[in-house]
């Protein structure tokens, strides 16, 4: 059994089609941390590495492996986004931020694993990276704009106009909190965002999927985590679990992906 697991954490300065710009980035190794593909996690679109909380030592002790988290471009403990989000922002991570970002952590093999955007950030991976993503893992994650997810949205827009609930951003992203919920709400809401989906990237993925879904989650259905893994992996449906299972979940979960990645 693993017994202890070291973090460190970085600034990675990388240079984008975007504007230049630091990452931050920390990773768990366990003790035992031999040559096993590391793990990469993916945040939500209001996450950041803070907010997966104890989720990533638990799952670097649990798999053996090197698990790695940063914040993205704008979020966190990251440097400032130079401006909004484009339409095409969550394949755009896979394309322009991983090849500089797995360079400068030296990595070569991984495991993608993301949380509700970030699962699709994961799956755009996953697809970008056919030879070196190993195995892909969703938690939460959208495939497609589903009604539901835009509904919970604009429930969680109005919510946020109340300034406790908003300092609770502010907590995690500072000044800059304003511009991530907007990078949310109002780039899945927009009518350019209407017709995305992960289809074209789930047609070329080759690796072992897992797809986790909360049968409670007020911003996806069960539809998401089935066409994730429809002919390529599984389905794990988790009972009693809304949109934050490393939260409302964490035992289950981290057992659920370590018994997978055993499997693969």
């Amino acid at each position: 059994m693993i017994t202890a697991v070291s973090d460190q954490d970085r600034l990675i300065p990388l240079s984008l089609p975007a504007g230049a710009g630091r990452l931050y980035v920390k990773d768990w190794t366990p003790d035992s941390d031999g040559a096993l593909p590391p793990i990469l996690l993916f945040h939500d679109s209001l996450g950041c590495v803070d907010l997966w909380r104890s989720f990533p030592a638990r799952l670097a002790a649990r798999t053996a492996r090197r698990v790695v988290a940063y914040d993205r471009l704008g979020f966190g403990r990251s440097d400032p986004h130079p401006g909004r989000l484009v339409p095409g922002f969550v394949a755009a991570e896979a394309r322009t931020v991983l090849p500089t970002l797995l360079d400068r952590l030296g990595i070569g093999a991984f495991v993608a694993c993301g949380h509700s955007v970030g699962g699709g950030m994961a799956v755009e991976t996953a697809a970008y990276f056919p030879t070196r993503c190993r195995a892909l893992v969703t938690i939460a994650a959208q495939a497609f704009v589903e009604e539901r997810t835009l509904d919970g949205i604009r429930v969680a827009k109005r919510d946020f106009q109340d300034p406790d609930q908003f300092a609770r951003l502010t907590r995690y992203h500072g000044d800059r909190a304003r511009w991530v919920l907007d990078a949310w709400t109002e780039s899945w809401l927009s009518p350019e965002f209407a017709d995305w989906s992960l289809d074209a990237a789930l047609e070329t993925i080759r690796c072992p999927v897992l797809a986790l879904h909360g049968d409670c989650d007020e911003y996806g259905s069960s539809d998401h985590p089935a066409r994730i893994a429809a002919g390529r992996g599984t389905v794990r449906m988790l009972a009693d679990t809304g949109h934050v299972p490393h939260r409302e979940r964490e035992d289950e979960l981290v057992e659920a992906i370590g018994g997978f990645l055993t499997r693969v």
